[in-house]
């Protein structure tokens, strides 16, 4: 890499304010799905698999997205022309997937054991998390496009702030409506409007913050890009054009060793997601009727402890970059979440469930900014950057749908109880603790 003045603080903020908002839309779709398809009729066995849905598209997109993005070369840039365009569709979509269940549809139709409402639910959820995994993807690639190996760990660090401080206001969106006197509660069927005008709002939010960091930022034209990096001419991935597998083949040893801890830690976040409202409604409501006024409550409870996470995630995100080794940070978040999980089973008061959702807050923190500063820093001065990173999505995926493929079954063998799989959650992450020693943080050879 040649020499290249550091970014300042607000330049590598700029590159990640749109995080913020589409960030927002993530954290409406990780709080209120399972509560949105309950409410159309979804059983407990049956949420795990609406789950599997988001990662799949995850794991298709994303990869597309970084090898085609790799080759874009334009005016506006290389990475913003998606950015742009997966915040619209994002944002159409978000309009439509909480009125699923006020199109008169719920039975009106059934398939697969499906209703119409449920089925008009899950096309929305499909577009809806392939156009966020669109939006999303570029900030990655932007930060390890634009940022020198020094400062990495700090850029990264910025966009975990800014993604948690996104996750922290959609998290409270239903209750602060409901606060305000807009309905939480709904026909059977319904999705409360509390709900409904969560997502309105942070579809607007998102499509600000896109806007404002596709203006600030300028990405570097092919050549700057190919000097900063030490790419020497005819070595880009437009000349080459390496085909996908052949890259993942030629992944380095870190792709595979964080790999290894992703699959853990992701497996245990799509169980918080999807069984954090069956569990709290059960051990602090009492509850498991879904059209309870007890039940929506507890969905609006689940966006408070979301929050409360949030904000554990922010401020050890300002933390992890203080350690002298990046791996003990990794070890030491992964743990305290494995603790904030275990301890779930046991609370039956809503408020004592703080302490236990802050410290999850910390392996989330950790899970957004070690895993990329680990790889960009191991790919320095590859033409691939966005592919790989782009292939890397895959180790957030894949454990996501294997969780939600298995977790109806896993749930039969723990008796039903949605507070025992987040029991199993918190053994999940004491695994990824320990797969922490493996992790390679040496430089790739190209």
């Amino acid at each position: 890499m040649t020499d290249r003045k550091e970014l300042s603080f607000w330049q590598m903020f700029n590159l990640s304010f749109g995080f913020f908002g589409v960030q927002i839309a993530y954290a409406l779709q990780s709080a209120n799905i399972s509560r949105i398809f309950a409410t159309l009729g979804a059983d407990p066995h049956q949420l795990s698999f609406f789950w599997i849905l988001p990662p799949l598209m995850g794991m298709i997109v994303q990869p597309l997205i970084g090898k085609w993005s790799d080759r874009t070369w334009t005016r506006i840039g290389r990475r913003k022309p998606y950015l742009l365009i997966g915040a619209i569709v994002a944002v159409l979509v978000m309009i439509f997937l909480p009125n699923a269940g006020s199109l008169k549809l719920s039975t009106a139709y059934v398939f697969l054991g499906l209703n119409a409402a449920m089925w008009f639910g899950l096309f929305s959820l499909i577009f809806l998390d392939t156009s966020i995994n669109v939006a999303m993807q570029p900030f990655k690639m932007m930060v390890g496009d634009m940022v020198g190996e020094k400062q990495k760990a700090t850029a990264y660090s910025i966009q975990s702030f800014l993604c948690n401080a996104g996750s922290l206001v959609g998290y409270l969106f239903p209750i602060f409506f409901t606060w305000i006197g807009i309905a939480n509660t709904a026909p059977e069927g319904v999705v409360p409007d509390s709900v409904i005008y969560s997502f309105y709002s942070g579809a607007a939010i998102l499509i600000v913050c896109v806007l404002y960091t596709f203006m600030k930022v300028k990405e570097m034209p092919p050549k700057e890009y190919a000097e900063f990096h030490g790419i020497t001419e005819g070595t880009d991935s437009k000349s080459k054009g390496e085909g996908l597998f052949k890259l993942l083949f030629k992944a380095p040893k870190t792709f595979w060793t964080v790999g290894l801890v992703q699959f853990f830690c992701w497996a245990a976040f799509l169980y918080m997601w999807t069984y954090t409202n069956g569990a709290i409604a059960r051990n602090c409501w009492d509850t498991t009727d879904v059209a309870s006024p007890e039940y929506q409550a507890a969905g609006n409870w689940v966006g408070v402890l979301f929050a409360v996470q949030a904000v554990g995630s922010i401020l050890w995100a300002l933390v992890i970059p203080r350690f002298r080794n990046l791996k003990a940070a990794y070890v030491v978040s992964l743990l305290a979440g494995a603790a904030g999980f275990a301890s779930i089973m046991f609370i039956h008061n809503q408020y004592l469930l703080f302490g236990s959702y802050f410290l999850i807050g910390f392996a989330w923190a950790a899970m957004l900014a070690l895993p990329f500063t680990f790889l960009t820093n191991a790919l320095e001065g590859n033409p691939y950057m966005g592919s790989y990173l782009g292939l890397f999505n895959c180790t957030i995926c894949l454990p996501q749908i294997v969780a939600a493929a298995t977790g109806g079954a896993v749930i039969g063998l723990v008796g039903g109880s949605q507070g025992a799989m987040l029991m199993l959650a918190g053994v999940f992450l004491v695994l990824g603790a320990c797969s922490v020693s493996l992790v390679s943080t040496h430089k790739a050879t190209n």
